[in-house]
């Protein structure tokens, strides 16, 4: 079972790098712009990446830790029931996020932007990169942009029994987003293009909601 919702993790993050590119995509290509010059780009780009995927999987270990230790605690097995149908239900949103059905999730993004006043005044300070390993904070800082994305494939991490299960997931839609991030640069317009491209984004959300729908079937099952 963990296997599956680590590859459907995967699989949201690859379908939704169009959401990404628009969400990162801007502070990623600051990150290549501000390279200096008689440096590469891409161990900067790497960093930037890197430090996204530990903040996904820090987050992730915390909420799968924090739920775990308090069902347990409880000894309530029908209230872990009750997040598994929540994070279903967080999927089938996302799919009509990413599909433009509906745009609902970016009012749970606002709730995130709280917590990113405080921690966006951080990242300006380490800029202008003079090295590659300064974008790792920088990437970590950034890995906390409110994002309706992130906060859908956190459910899952929520729900997964424990923080090592919980970091796995964050980590596995981490990777899902690379691709589409690290060719930031001359192929971003391209490839943004196409990721944007109604047809696909139509798809994409098909496949996660299929996804949501099967979950809270299951769910449905076991009450």
């Amino acid at each position: 079972m963990l296997s599956a919702e680590v590859f459907a993790a995967f699989t949201v993050g690859l379908l939704g790098a169009g959401h990404c590119l628009g969400m990162c995509g801007g502070v990623a290509a600051a990150v290549s712009l501000s390279t200096p010059q008689h440096q590469k780009k891409w161990p900067f780009l790497l960093f930037y990446n890197g430090g996204r995927l530990l903040s996904y999987t820090l987050i992730g270990g915390i909420a799968g830790g924090i739920v775990s230790g308090l069902t347990d605690i409880a000894q309530v097995s029908q209230g872990l029931l009750w997040l598994r149908l929540f994070a279903a239900i967080m999927m089938i949103l996302l799919a009509l996020y990413i599909g433009r059905f509906w745009n609902g999730l970016a009012h749970i993004e606002r709730i995130g932007h709280v917590l990113w006043k405080r921690i966006s005044p951080l990242s300006a300070s380490l800029l202008p990169l003079k090295h590659p390993i300064a974008a790792l904070p920088f990437g970590m800082l950034w890995g906390w942009l409110p994002c309706g994305l992130v906060y859908s494939a956190l459910t899952w991490s929520a729900v997964a029994g424990d923080a090592i299960n919980g970091m796995l997931i964050m980590l596995a839609f981490g990777l899902g987003t690379m691709p589409a991030m690290l060719l930031i640069g001359s192929a971003a317009e391209s490839m943004k293009h196409f990721l944007n491209n109604l047809i696909f984004r139509r798809l994409s959300s098909a496949i996660i909601l299929l996804y949501g729908l099967v979950t809270a079937y299951s769910v449905y099952n076991q009450f």
